[in-house]
């Protein structure tokens, strides 16, 4: 997993075809995802109901990270 500082107007890249913007950071931070049509972009607190947690979330959980709001 890689994790990286961006603050707002900057984005990285991944692959070739999928940019992931800042667009703001309030009191929450928004995110602008451009990816091809025929690609799945789910929140995920949605995919967890029905996907298992991903390996790199358990792994970043555990280190006391990307702790989520309840």
């Amino acid at each position: 997993m890689l994790s990286v500082g961006r603050n707002p107007g900057e984005y990285i890249v991944i692959g070739d075809n999928i940019i992931v913007e800042v667009v703001s950071i309030d009191n929450c931070l928004r995110l602008a995802i451009d990816a091809p049509k025929e690609m799945s972009i789910e929140r995920g607190e949605n995919y967890e109901k029905t996907h298992d947690v991903p390996e790199c979330i358990k792994r970043t959980r555990a280190l006391g990270g990307a702790k989520r709001k309840r």
